[in-house]
């Protein structure tokens, strides 16, 4: 098939930090393939946009107003009917607490925010060469955290 007649990746990303969206956004834009990317800019925008449409990988900040990420990746884990989305905790967070609750919680990665765009574009090559549609990944926790390189 060819790769212009492919549908966009529907990304969904889930962080109240302008900046960061911003930076995030530029990133997807230099992805080697079409990506639709939309924003939740809190949990409970996050919850409202997943009941009218299911993207194919979501990336889910931990620190939001309204709802946290703790409490939107508990919600969506509870919910069979997002059994098969890929969460990537998407945090700047790096401690051992928040990212053993994100693992066992059922997030597929926890991504480290990158402080530069190149070393976010390696971060999102790095996810999106996963192949979701065939399954979801769930690593053992030594790879589950993905650094900025």
């Amino acid at each position: 098939m060819n790769a212009l007649h492919e549908d966009p990746t529907h990304v969904l990303l889930a962080d109240d930090d302008d900046d960061d969206y911003f930076v995030f956004s530029l990133a997807i834009q230099e992805m080697s393939f079409a990506v639709l990317l939309t924003r939740a800019e809190n949990g409970e925008v996050l919850m409202k946009l997943l009941e009218e449409k299911h993207p194919d990988i979501l990336f889910l900040d931990i620190l939001m107003p309204c709802k946290s990420g703790q409490q939107c990746l508990k919600e969506i884990r509870a919910n069979s009917k997002y059994d098969s989305l890929p969460i990537i905790v998407y945090s700047s967070l790096q401690d051992l607490h928040n990212i053993e609750f994100c693992y066992r919680e059922g997030s597929n990665l926890y991504a480290v925010k990158p402080s530069s765009l190149p070393e976010l574009k390696s971060v999102l090559e790095r996810i999106f060469a996963i192949d979701w549609k065939k399954m979801l990944y769930f690593p053992p926790m030594s790879q589950f955290v993905i650094n900025p390189s």
